[in-house]
């Protein structure tokens, strides 16, 4: 379980200089980064297709999604292959740093703290002694629009 009455277990991990995270619960795993297979006509924010085992998982530049400007991947860079309902999507950050509790108290929501853009991909803010980690909303962030290639039902 990922959450308790208490706390929330959360994958942290950075872009640019930042440290954001997404509860674990929608994490379904960490990967190197691996060759992309670039798709024509897709959003700018989508960097291709991978083969995961068999499913064809596509792949987000998060740090274009989020408005940040792009940087060549470094060899720390992974994929977080985030489930959102039956779909696998994922994404691709500068670093996972770790897997922390927090606990509730330390996490804010953003409204009112965060408007307009900013706020629209931020679920919370959480505080972990002089850290700001920024809780993205994964739904938000890969929601509707969200690349879909294949159902879970087709694989390669």
């Amino acid at each position: 379980m990922t959450t308790t009455a208490d706390t929330r277990q959360i994958v942290v991990f950075a872009l640019q200089s930042n440290e954001f995270g997404i509860d674990i619960g929608q994490v379904r795993e960490i990967d190197r980064l691996v060759p992309i297979t670039r798709v024509p006509r897709v959003p700018a924010h989508v960097e291709g297709i991978i083969n995961l085992r068999g499913q064809l998982v596509p792949i987000v530049d998060l740090r274009t999604r989020l408005g940040m400007p792009h940087a060549a991947p470094t060899k720390m860079a992974r994929i977080i292959v985030a489930e959102i309902g039956p779909r696998s999507i994922g994404m691709i950050v500068d670093e996972v740093r770790e897997v922390v509790r927090i606990p509730t108290d330390q996490i804010e929501q953003s409204e009112g703290v965060l408007e307009g853009l900013a706020n629209e991909f931020i679920g919370a803010l959480a505080r972990i002694d002089e850290r700001l980690i920024i809780l993205l909303d994964v739904e938000k962030v890969l929601g509707p629009e969200a690349p879909t290639v294949l159902t879970d039902k087709e694989s390669v």
